[in-house]
């Protein structure tokens, strides 16, 4: 008896217990699976290793610069303007108190700086500089939001990287409320017309919604530990309920059939025929399942290799997911299915046979795709590849707040400040600059000074703050006497600027260009700057770091793009393996991972055909973004290559059953999609109605995530498997099973019986 059996065996015997046991897990979990949005934060884009994060860092650490901002944005609603004794009464009225706000270090006023007024003097700002990381920042924002008064006249709101971050937070939160609103009722109504019985459609519901909280509960847990990103949160839901209902239905399926298989026409089947189901269910449609979710395990713990918090997070929720979906499935179902026996079709609609047979239409489609097979392959081949290929005009990008609906506070402040002041106003450049001695000896000052200069010369630079930069009417020779006068600079702005810039060897340039860190323009000149033969090269003797704005946006997506072939490499190593155990073949494994990569090649085109370049915005209430957000195809990648190789197991499984059976090809092709064809097309409609009911969310992110899953599923149960898989099946012929002589006896002895092996000795 193998480990499955004796698992089916045990669920059935130790039914109550099991219930009881998922029960009590479920009752302790719901306490706490609300509790995880809270838990989880926002950003974790990047790294302390990149370039971008070490200037930054030596920034914030030697020069004691604050780690991170907030922007105060102010808005004239009447006739007064920035300036005007009536505007900036209202301003200290509405902002007396957040100075004193938890986490404020300081408040930068417009009133000391003319760049922070409008042109049409409507619009004004004052920074709000914080003594807390970027990640954490949302926590300051409930002390400063307690802190701001109404006032007359003047609309205060509240912009930049930790208004942003709190935003995703609730809009995240509001996304999945709406996403189990809409996709719960059609999941259950599309498991109602598959198995045609209320009490049927009812237990995959049961088993994916005790995945989802169990799931929810454990990364509340483990987000309290260590830092989780909140996009775990849409993504568990999406796989919980997703793979749960999907494995519950596969192996409801199996069990109906078997039970129908024991029980005469028209009689309740008796105990010893549903312990035999239950025990062949779980020895084989279970094992299914167990490689099925071993290998999306496996793709989600490739985010693992990442060192970035926001897809290593993902990684060890999903695994963790899809780890208690299997759990669900081949524990709490079985037990399940024990109690209820015939009565799993209790409160039926309508008639639906449990046994497939192998004559039916699925078997009638792969036999006419057989006859003629490349006649079908080269069509479906090109259609695949047509719609991979704009993604072949990619552009990857981190998120800004754009991927913010319009009507979010954060997003329409964002898009006040650029309208009036530049998308570049708000993502400066900082440059850590070293030099050779102190940075204020007049040697050292000639060479910043001169440097300075070049930068601002730069027509995409649009101005340069540095303490050579402190007023345009002062020349080189007086900066050097400035600073080389003994007790410091004599003049107000200017030992300010030396204060706040400068320590020993070294000094920080703020450099704010006229692009948004997203554009190729200002992602051109990180390239120059760092470039030791541009033109933008420092001096000899001078040393720089670039941090900040289009630096950071580069240093990330070049580090994600450095470190995906590795997991790339993991993840297809890997499924091979899991697969060649479970087929006992050499080359369907090889060809299972060809046919996933094609179904997500077509998805990754549509991401970049909608999302990019904005067809059918409008259609899903969008903003065209422009580029693809870095870690969003990665993302997809880990999480669809499993997905789509679920349906190729239970696909593929059931056609080795029958090459068992008959040693026929064709045969085996026809009966294999004939048993599985339905189900393989239910199970995929509920992953496309769960991952489908996600493109109604509002952060663009979420949306493409949603459509990219969906898109990818749907494509893969019906172009893929239903043409594609049958037509390549049929062109190698008896090669799909080929399996050295030597190797097949070695794994004959050491892994459990194949399917076949297993029906025929309980039938």
């Amino acid at each position: 008896m193998t480990a499955f059996e004796r698992l089916g065996r045990f669920a059935y015997h130790r039914r109550w217990w099991v219930l009881a046991a998922w029960a009590l897990l479920v009752l302790v979990a719901i306490p706490f699976a609300p509790r995880a949005p809270g838990a989880l934060r926002a950003g974790g884009f990047s790294l302390d290793d990149l370039e971008s994060a070490r200037a930054r860092a030596t920034v914030v650490q030697e020069l004691g610069a604050p780690p991170s901002a907030l922007v105060l944005v102010y808005e004239s609603t009447g006739e007064a303007r920035a300036g005007d004794p009536a505007f900036e009464d209202a301003v200290r009225t509405a902002t007396t108190s957040v100075a004193a706000a938890p986490y404020v270090r300081q408040v930068a006023s417009h009133l000391l700086a003319p760049a922070q007024v409008s042109a049409d003097r409507r619009v004004a700002y004052d920074v709000v500089l914080l003594d807390i990381a970027p990640d954490d920042s949302p926590a300051a924002l409930p002390g400063i939001e307690a802190a701001l008064r109404t006032a007359p006249d003047v609309r205060v709101t509240l912009a930049g990287g930790p208004a942003f971050y709190g935003d995703i937070q609730k809009v995240s939160e509001a996304d999945l409320r709406r996403a189990e609103l809409v996709g719960l009722p059609l999941a259950a109504i599309a498991l109602l017309l598959v198995f045609g019985s209320v009490i049927a459609a009812g237990v995959p519901l049961i088993i994916g919604g005790a995945a989802v909280v169990t799931s929810l509960a454990v990364i509340f847990g483990l987000a309290s530990l260590t830092p989780m990103s909140i996009f775990v949160l849409n993504l568990a839901t999406l796989l919980g309920l997703g793979l749960g209902v999907d494995y519950s239905l596969l192996m409801l399926s199996r069990f109906r059939e078997e039970l129908a298989h024991r029980t005469p026409p028209g009689t309740r089947a008796d105990a010893e025929a549903v312990e035999a189901a239950v025990r062949v269910t779980v020895a084989t449609a279970g094992r299914a399942v167990f490689f099925s979710g071993l290998t999306v395990l496996l793709g989600l713990l490739g985010l693992v290799l990442f060192e970035f918090m926001i897809l290593r997070s993902v990684g060890i929720a999903g695994a963790l997911v899809v780890g208690i979906a299997v759990a669900a499935a081949l524990t709490l179902q079985p037990a399940l299915l024990s109690v209820l026996g015939s009565r799993v079709d209790a409160l039926a609609i309508r008639k639906v046979r449990p046994d497939p047979g192998s004559q039916g239409a699925w078997a009638r489609l792969a036999r006419r795709v057989m006859r003629r097979p490349l006649l079908v392959f080269f069509p479906t081949l090109g259609l695949l590849l047509v719609l991979g290929t704009p993604f072949l005009h990619v552009r990857f990008n981190a998120p800004d707040a754009t991927i913010l609906p319009e009507s979010v506070p954060s997003r329409a402040s964002y898009e006040t400040l650029v309208r009036n002041f530049g998308e570049g106003a708000f993502a400066p450049l900082t440059l850590a600059v070293r030099t050779d001695g102190p940075a204020a000896d007049p040697a050292n000052i000639a060479r910043l000074y001169d440097y300075s200069r070049r930068l601002a010369a730069d027509p995409r630079v649009a101005r340069v703050d540095s303490l050579v930069d402190v007023d345009p009417r002062i020349s080189l020779l007086q900066y050097q006497l400035l600073y080389a006068t003994p007790g410091g600079p004599p003049d107000r702005f200017t030992a300010t600027a030396l204060a706040a810039t400068t320590k020993g060897d070294l000094t920080a340039f703020t450099v704010t260009t006229g692009y948004g860190p997203n554009r190729d323009e200002a992602r051109a000149l990180v390239r120059d700057l760092r470039d030791p033969t541009s033109d933008l090269a420092p001096p000899a003797g001078v040393r720089v770091s670039v941090g900040g704005g289009a630096a950071d946006v580069s240093d990330t997506v070049s580090r994600i793009a450095a470190d995906f072939p590795r997991t790339g490499l993991f993840i297809v190593l890997t499924t091979y393996l899991v697969l060649f155990m479970l087929l006992r073949s050499v080359w369907l494994p090889l060809k299972a991972i060809i046919m996933n990569t094609l179904s997500i090649t077509a998805a990754f085109g549509a991401l970049v055909w909608v999302f990019q370049d904005g067809n059918l915005s409008r259609l899903l209430g969008f903003q065209p973004l422009g580029f693809v957000e870095t870690t969003l195809p990665v993302i997809l990648f880990c999480v669809l290559f499993g997905l789509s190789m679920d349906y190729e197991v239970f696909l593929l499984t059931r056609m080795k059953e029958a090459w068992e059976r008959t040693g026929d090809n064709t045969e085996a092709v026809a009966q294999g999609l004939e048993r599985s064809g339905r189900i393989v097309t239910s199970a995929a409609l509920i992953v496309v109605v769960v991952a489908g009911s996600f493109v109604f969310a509002d952060i663009v992110l979420i949306k493409a995530l949603g459509l990219g899953v969906a898109l990818a599923v749907a494509i893969d149960a019906t172009i893929v498997r239903a043409l594609l898989v049958p037509a390549t099946m049929r062109l190698l012929g008896k090669w799909n099973w080929w399996l050295p002589a030597r190797l097949a006896r070695f794994l004959r002895d050491r892994l459990p019986r194949t399917e076949a092996e297993l029906e025929a000795r309980h039938r």
